[in-house]
């Protein structure tokens, strides 16, 4: 069956078709991906099928698009706790 294999990074995005046997899971179709074969070190702890986070035991369904996340950054929660902090140090200062 058919599937595509998703990554992006910042300045690139890369979008892999692939063939896969029928009853396979996400992890067996990533370990066997063109993806780890360009970005043998990614790690793949946290993937999803369209958008919606997955485990990696996830068996495929046909025309599945897994998508391999990057880390975050920084935390949303502890980001938005920094602009709220900063708003009422700015509206103290007004």
């Amino acid at each position: 069956m058919r599937i595509e294999v998703a990554y992006a990074l910042p300045e690139e995005q890369y979008l892999f078709e692939q063939q896969v046997e029928e009853g396979c899971t996400v992890e067996q179709a990533l370990k066997a991906s063109k993806l780890l074969q360009e970005f043998p070190d990614l790690n793949i702890e946290k993937v999803g099928i369209f958008g919606r986070q997955v485990p990696l035991e996830t068996v495929l369904r046909e025309g599945d698009r897994i998508e391999v996340y990057r880390p975050l950054k920084v935390d949303p929660r502890d980001r938005r706790r920094q602009q709220v902090e900063n708003e009422r140090r700015q509206k103290k200062e007004d």
